[in-house]
């Protein structure tokens, strides 16, 4: 029999498929302080808890039976992975819960902007009866643009053909062909601003999602487009949907998140009469508490009876031999992953992982997760060492597994290569004694490079000048150059520099950079 101790306010409904396990004991605590739930956690093999219980280091350290920690909902905020995963502990969650909720909330949200209704009900019973005012539009025909097509933006599209609009879709893992299977039209960012006539976002808050909506979007858009955010706080400027709204570009707007929640008192949404707001909802219904809890219920039992399980946000146990073998190389991938996947634009279809050396005599199972999550957090949230492998599938991305017994001149190398529909890009690393981990290749061209900080990729023509010309036009914005590299396979061929530096380069010095003579891209990268 296993012990199951379900803590906090966890629905009934949705833990009854534990409590009708014939192999499972539930028991029921809420409340508990942190020293009396390590007074009695050694006796339960799963531990089920929502946002209000912290599962601290302490309390694993005593829970010498527990195989797994399940939370009810998304965020893992209260539990110390770290910890778990040093002990062998599984813990998951339940990302797909709330997908319907959230869904339904965007179309509510964006019937109510269309229609004006929360500004209509608010006139009407404070005794106004005020037809004219509130003349809205019609979905129909319109054109919907989706900023993330990942569960939810996929139900919220299924929903607008529904409502006879046309949908325009992005997403950076989104091709022609997925598109195509769920009748969207791909696009990019600026064609969707520039085409839409409601916009949604349904993409997680990443340094690449951060303002994806901002100032030379809105400048793009057709006056009376309508904007929806019931994702993330963050990833459209709050400031400059104000500007837009205020010039007659934005017609309404309808927020159920904020960059600072609860918003503070003063900020400009709070008083803006064509801007609707709600208090992060997107969760909140009946069925999406009970489908969180069926959800965790569900993948708890797996793991207590050894099968197979998905929703795991940290690592399970690696036999010792490779761990100790491979844990030094952890850090390394996950930043080859980071780094290849900032320079790629377009759909990611295949990653290619090839080994050399050493390595291929291990299982390099868990090092291809690293890898993998690094190339896909750059622009999906939640994506972690156990999940990485079932999210890229989920998203058509091929992963392949090379390996050779030769390296010409490293003990170790570990090379990502990048496929999308428009190009190929290749990051090869390895370890140095003395000196840790080294980019040594980008593309064609040998480099060596310190894997961290702000980086800035760029390629240009191997020219007289051209470093001296980034070195004025950066130190003139005030951005200090730490370290430099420069890889080239001639003279007066492509070529390509690496710089490290103290603080991000602004877009607009980006820009700069990209207008200089015989300079063809810059890219600004984050490790």
């Amino acid at each position: 029999m296993y012990k199951v101790l379900v803590m906090d306010g966890i629905s009934d409904l949705g833990i009854q498929l534990l409590n009708d396990a014939a192999d499972v004991t539930v028991e029921k605590k809420i409340g508990l302080s942190e020293d009396e739930l390590i007074a009695i956690i050694a006796d339960y093999d799963a531990l089920l808890v929502r946002s209000q219980t912290k599962v601290t280091e302490k309390i694993m350290t005593a829970a010498s039976k527990l195989k797994v920690v399940g939370r009810a909902g998304v965020g893992v905020d209260n539990i110390d992975l770290e910890a778990a995963t040093k002990r062998g502990i599984v813990v998951i969650n339940a990302p797909d819960g709330n997908t319907i909720a959230t869904c339904e909330l965007t179309f509510a949200m964006m019937m109510s902007v269309a229609r004006s209704i929360p500004q209509a009900y608010k006139k009407t019973v404070g005794g106004e009866w005020d037809r004219k005012t509130f003349v809205g539009v019609e979905l129909r025909n319109k054109t919907l643009g989706i900023l993330g097509m990942g569960r939810i933006g996929s139900e919220v599209a299924k929903r607008a053909k529904v409502f006879g609009m046309n949908v325009i879709g992005y997403d950076p893992f989104l091709t022609e062909d997925r598109a195509e299977k769920i009748g969207v039209k791909l696009g990019t960012v600026n064609e969707i601003a520039a085409q839409a006539d409601f916009i949604t976002v349904h993409t997680p808050l990443t340094n690449e999602t951060r303002h994806i909506i901002a100032r030379p979007q809105f400048e793009l858009m057709k006056k009376g487009v309508r904007i929806i955010n019931c994702a993330r706080g963050g990833i459209i400027d709050e400031m400059a949907l104000v500007e837009a709204i205020e010039s007659g570009i934005v017609a309404g707007a309808a927020f159920d998140v904020f960059e600072e929640e609860p918003p503070r008192a003063e900020h400009p949404f709070l008083n803006n009469p064509k801007i609707i707001v709600t208090p992060h909802l997107g969760a909140s219904t009946v069925e999406a508490q009970e489908n969180v809890a069926i959800d965790v219920s569900e993948e708890v039992l797996h793991i207590l009876r050894d099968e197979p399980f998905k929703n795991a946000v940290n690592m399970p146990p690696v036999p010792a031999v490779v761990m100790n073998k491979l844990q030094p190389y952890f850090n390394l991938g996950e930043k080859l992953g980071q780094f290849i996947g900032q320079t790629t634009e377009g759909a990611v279809q295949e990653i290619i992982i090839s080994y050399s050396g050493d390595l291929v005599d291990v299982d390099v199972n868990p090092l291809n997760r690293y890898i993998v999550k690094g190339v896909l957090a750059n622009q999906l949230e939640g994506v972690n060492i156990v999940n990485a492998m079932h999210l890229a599938k989920t998203r058509d991305v091929n992963v392949v597994i090379q390996k050779s017994t030769t390296s010409k001149t490293f003990t170790n190398l570990v090379s990502v290569t990048l496929k999308t529909k428009n190009e190929e890009r290749l990051v090869a690393g390895t370890l140095l004694a003395g000196y840790g981990e080294r980019i040594v290749q980008i593309d064609q061209y040998p480099v060596d490079i310190a894997p961290h900080g702000n980086l800035l990729l760029i390629s240009h023509n191997d020219k007289p000048g051209i470093i001296g010309k980034v070195g004025t036009l950066l130190g003139s914005n005030d951005v200090n150059i730490a370290t430099m590299q420069v890889g080239r396979k001639g003279v007066g061929g492509s070529a390509i520099m690496v710089l490290t530096t103290d603080k991000s380069t602004p877009k607009e010095v980006l820009q700069q950079l990209v207008e200089l003579p015989e300079l063809i891209n810059a890219k600004e990268l984050s490790i």
